[in-house]
């Protein structure tokens, strides 16, 4: 029996055809090759290889967890999609923004087209984040 390796610590990055891949996993849970190549067949040109190769990347990664099941391997993901994006997120602050939240959302809210909704969520979230900091520990 040999040992699982253990979970990191923190989401292995992530290429943009990987998150292509890992989208359908957390769209559709556990999942055999043949199922996500059919959930891609839609949205993409890639072969099969293509997405065999690009599984096969996230598993070395860490992203993915593989599982013999009879003669089929499923694969699950080892993070949730929260997680993942949570740290890309601050991935990209820290290389773009020198880690500053202030700015990226300044240069967004300027610049981009947001709906009354939109600007209502964003309210509820700040509000929300300035009412944890008040409470005491």
């Amino acid at each position: 029996m040999s040992a699982k390796p253990n979970k990191p610590v923190t989401p292995p990055g992530i290429s943009d055809a990987e998150w292509k891949v890992m989208h359908v996993f957390w769209e559709r849970g556990p999942s055999s090759l043949r199922d996500i190549v059919e959930s891609l067949e839609n949205d993409s040109d890639w072969k099969p290889r293509t997405v065999q190769t690009l599984i096969r990347r996230l598993v070395t990664k860490g992203a993915l967890s593989v599982e013999e099941k009879g003669r089929e391997f499923r694969y699950t993901p080892v993070f949730s999609q929260a997680d993942c994006q949570h740290d890309e997120s601050r991935s990209f602050l820290g290389r773009v923004f020198e880690g500053r939240l202030v700015p990226f959302l300044a240069g967004m809210v300027e610049n981009e087209a947001i709906s009354k909704t939109e600007i209502e969520e964003l309210r509820r979230l700040l509000d929300a984040a300035e009412e944890r900091k008040t409470q005491p520990d």
